[in-house]
């Protein structure tokens, strides 16, 4: 049985915590530098792509 996962939220990154809730993985960064070099990190890691919602929230999924 294949188990792989599709369109999914694999985890969210954030600088303001108040934002954000739920079932993925929740990654809290100090600033936007921060943000950007987590975004850009696991999406490398995880195999997802990263999308901008805010200047405060990035999300990690899986298409």
């Amino acid at each position: 049985m294949n188990m792989e996962l599709e369109k999914t939220v694999l985890a969210v990154i954030t600088s303001n915590q108040s934002k954000v809730a739920g079932g993925a993985p929740i990654f809290i960064c100090e600033k936007g530098e921060e943000l950007e070099l987590f975004a850009a990190n696991l999406e490398a890691i995880i195999d997802g792509i990263a999308h901008r919602l805010s200047d405060e929230v990035y999300i990690i999924v899986k298409h």
